[in-house]
């Protein structure tokens, strides 16, 4: 067994990219997008139903996990994988996102985060070292660097400090991983929405060296054109032979836009989380199959989509069993958003291999201005 991280890039157009990450669990075709499993599960699904949507790789949470099994607890069991039977590759974010979110219940220094859990108040301390070792714990295939979040709106000194300790800490990070044949580490470029501070941070994780580098510290609440004003110059400061990776987002149109400037994996609980709330993606926009509109309607959601929901459930029962809060009607909507994201990036790859991403993009926006299908 190959026992090394490889990134191949396949093909480019304009500045998206086609390319594979080969792990010893398996190889991810990008772009690609991870579906959130926060707690050991992804929400409603089981994992070869995950798989049979086309998913290669999942995301787990540090944060949850340490407070909840364990990650000791995880590793006496046998490592995440096990624990959660999904055999192929998982990323872990370093727990640094949901540690800085919980302002009243956490003390900042240099040394890391001390903090109290959200769960029981209990207190506990995460340093890029403890983060590391979490992440080993859970066996996970693609380890994130500890790192600040920076919030949104940030002056340029907040996100320098904010900068610059995420750098410090992404170089304890890297020493604390240490030689791993067959696992990866990935850096966090942060910067706000400061070019200068961008570039600046991206050469410094280049001089540490990573496997693979993420644009962190947007999808924060800066808005798309914000977001698309930071990626037209943020990607390009990244190596050109590792994975760029854009944390936590996000919307269909966010992922398109993204790979358009370069961004290669997406990671977001959009699809899961709104499949739970009635909201489902299709081809053609966003509807609310909570909408009195759908309660005689025997349609499925998209007639072009072979998940279950579509190929065996009318839009009226889909209507009638969340209304009804049944538990099939988050099952049904997160597979059908999850298999909806698996084809949108597997259309983006045959797009870039062809050379006609920019058609791609232009049809994907027009079917999405043309609404929802036609009334009955």
């Amino acid at each position: 067994m190959d026992r090394k991280f490889r990134f191949a890039l396949q093909a480019s157009d304009g500045k998206a990219r086609r390319g594979t990450i080969t792990l010893p669990r398996g190889t991810i075709q990008t772009p690609a997008f991870m579906p959130v499993g926060t707690a050991a599960t992804v929400k409603a699904m089981l994992p070869e139903s995950v798989r049979a949507t086309g998913a290669e790789i999942l995301l787990g949470n540090t944060y949850h996990l340490m407070l909840r099994p364990t990650a000791e607890r995880i590793d006496r069991l046998g490592g995440l994988h096990r624990f959660m039977n999904w055999d192929g590759p998982i990323l872990t974010d370093s727990g640094g996102f949901q540690v800085m979110s919980l302002s009243d219940l956490r003390k900042m220094s240099e040394q890391g985060v001390r903090f109290r859990s959200h769960i029981d108040g209990s207190e506990h301390w995460l340093t890029p070292e403890r983060s590391m070792e979490i992440q080993r714990l859970l066996g996970s295939d693609i380890v994130m660097c500890f790192d600040e979040c920076t919030p949104f709106p940030a002056d340029a000194a907040t996100a320098r400090a904010s900068m610059d300790l995420s750098m410090r800490w992404a170089r304890r990070s890297r020493d604390a991983f240490g030689d791993r044949p067959g696992y990866a580490l990935f850096g966090i470029q942060q910067g706000s929405v400061y070019p200068d501070q961008r570039g600046e941070s991206a050469a410094r994780l280049r001089e540490i060296g990573f496997d693979g580098y993420a644009i962190g510290g947007l999808a924060v609440g800066e808005g798309q054109d914000k977001m698309f004003e930071v990626l037209d110059y943020a990607p390009g400061m990244l190596p050109d032979d590792r994975p760029r990776y854009l944390m936590g987002v996000g919307k269909p149109d966010d992922i398109v836009g993204a790979v358009a400037r370069g961004v290669d994996m997406f990671d977001c609980v959009l699809p899961t989380r709104s499949g739970r709330t009635g909201q489902v993606f299709t081809r053609r926009g966003v509807l609310n199959i909570k909408n009195a509109r759908h309660q005689d309607d025997p349609r499925p959601i998209d007639d072009s989509c072979s998940c279950p929901a579509c190929r065996s459930y009318s839009r009226a029962y889909l209507h009638h069993v969340f209304r009804a809060g049944e538990i099939i009607s988050a099952m049904l909507l997160t597979w059908h958003n999850l298999h909806y994201y698996q084809v949108l990036m597997a259309g983006i790859r045959d797009s870039i291999e062809s050379g006609c991403f920019a058609e791609f993009e232009a049809t994907f926006h027009a079917a999405r201005r043309q609404g929802d299908i036609d009334p009955l």
